[in-house]
């Protein structure tokens, strides 16, 4: 697990380099404004990536405004953590709790609430510590450690790993024993840690994007969901110019504002519908929050 973790940090580190390297090397091309071609840096948590909506929001940005965003994908905790290093301009993250400390040890200005989804508890067809249908996740949680029922976490510090970690708390329950299972590779994302509980037909907290996008290639369902406690709020927050003067922080809010302005949450309302035949997120800024 352990050398996982540190081939793992190798790696982010050696994709980070590269994006550095290729932004300080891109050749200056004109703008529709005729000024000098700009770059982003974002740092950004790997559920919406593996989604498809930050390539989106990126090109569509960029038709916009002629600034490229390029990102590097890592769980929340790996996320904020790249960028107490100032080597980027902007983070997209999904865990309250470490995005407010972010902020308040100044490595981060300010947070913005974008978009927002929910995570479900999902398991195989035969349901064996029978929780489909249960209200409170916290009821299923119970029945599922008492049966000692395989339950697969991604054990990464992520967005997911939290929120996973934060309902258990709420059950008052500490999970351990041969039937709670870290999967080593988690930290690769929620895409390869669905297809391997799927494999071993567990249990799992995931995000409901990550489920719709997969539910064709697995044969896991949705068996608890629309706890309130599991709504998953994703947000942006600028990297602080005053702790790394290098930071493009005037463009970062550039891209801040456009995401939250009515134009980016219609982006992310629409996202998905057309080829899942339902929405991945919900848009959550303020002028989202009105668009029907």
């Amino acid at each position: 697990m352990l050398l996982c973790r540190k081939g793992f940090s190798v790696i982010m580190a050696i994709i980070t380099m590269s994006l550095l390297l290729a932004a300080c090397s891109m050749p200056q091309t004109a703008d529709k404004a005729g000024a000098g071609h700009k770059q982003l840096l974002l740092s950004s948590t790997i559920g919406p990536i593996d989604a498809g909506i930050v390539d989106v929001l990126e090109t569509e940005f960029q038709k916009k405004t002629g600034i490229a965003v390029r990102h590097v994908g890592a769980g929340t905790g790996a996320t904020l953590k790249q960028a107490e290093g100032g080597s980027f301009d902007v983070v997209m993250v999904h865990a309250k709790a470490l995005e407010e400390k972010f902020v308040a040890n100044g490595f981060g200005t300010k947070r913005y609430d974008i978009m927002y989804n929910d995570f479900v508890l999902l398991g195989p067809a035969d349901d064996p510590a029978k929780v489909k249908g249960e209200k409170s996740i916290n009821t299923a949680l119970k029945k599922i450690m008492e049966s000692k029922a395989l339950f697969i976490s991604r054990g990464d510090n992520s967005g997911t790993h939290i929120k996973e970690k934060e309902l258990w708390q709420a059950a008052g329950l500490k999970p351990a024993g041969d039937w709670y299972r870290v999967y080593e590779k988690g930290a690769e994302g929620n895409s390869k840690t669905l297809k391997y509980v799927n494999e071993q037909k567990g249990y799992t907290i995931m995000d409901r994007a990550t489920y719709i996008t997969l539910k064709k290639e697995i044969q896991l369902q949705v068996l608890v969901e629309k706890d309130e406690s599991m709504l998953n709020f994703i947000t942006l927050i600028p990297v602080n110019p005053a702790k790394f003067p290098g930071v493009k922080y005037d463009e970062a809010m550039q891209f801040v504002e456009w995401v939250a302005s009515e134009e980016g949450q219609k982006i992310i309302r629409d996202f998905g519908k057309d080829k899942y035949g339902e929405p991945l997120f919900f848009p959550n800024s303020p002028a989202g929050k009105n668009l029907k």
